[in-house]
């Protein structure tokens, strides 16, 4: 699933409200291991563009 959700993810990057949505859908999907995965996978990857999306929904889903 995780490989699943990286392809929607780089697919719908060009929209900031479907990108939030999609990786908030993700959390529903994917164990801790791959949540973990998926962090460091989004952080590496969109960072320069949606680091403040990725602070708000990652630090909303800490384990």
């Amino acid at each position: 699933m995780l490989e699943y959700v990286k392809t929607i993810l780089l697919k719908v990057s060009f929209d900031k409200m479907l990108f939030e949505k999609e990786l908030r859908k993700a959390f529903k999907v994917l164990v801790k291991e791959e949540i973990e995965q998926l962090k460091q996978w989004c952080y590496n990857q969109f960072s320069g563009v949606y680091l403040i999306i990725l602070n708000r929904v990652f630090l909303k889903h800490q384990f």
